[in-house]
């Protein structure tokens, strides 16, 4: 009798416990394009931070190469990787200063009437 009692408990318990659980939480609903643009700027201000610091960090770097090389073809190297560099940032910035100056413009151009 023990044993079955237990197997009842065994399999039971984490379905009620379940069930309370699920019934007990408030269910709140998000429209799926807000979620998805919430997380999308989210990760977008991420990116764009960390590509500021990187941007600023890869930038000094050359800089102290360059001024301390003796040799012609490392400061040419360095000056190619600024651009490279900056030319980076600009894109990946430019994205998000696109985006936050054209949405807008757009934003009730996908309603039907």
């Amino acid at each position: 009798m023990k044993k079955k009692l237990k197997r009842i408990l065994k399999n039971t318990v984490p379905l009620v416990i379940y069930l309370i659980f699920c019934f007990a939480v408030n269910a709140y609903a998000e429209d799926m394009w807000e979620v998805a643009n919430r997380i999308i700027v989210d990760v977008y201000n991420k990116i764009a931070g960390i590509s500021t610091v990187l941007a600023a960090l890869m930038t000094t770097i050359c800089v102290v190469g360059m001024k301390l090389s003796n040799n012609q073809q490392k400061v040419d190297q360095s000056v190619d990787w600024l651009k490279r560099i900056w030319i980076a940032w600009a894109i990946i910035n430019g994205i998000g200063a696109f985006l936050a100056y054209v949405r807008p413009l757009l934003s009730g151009l996908a309603t039907i009437q």
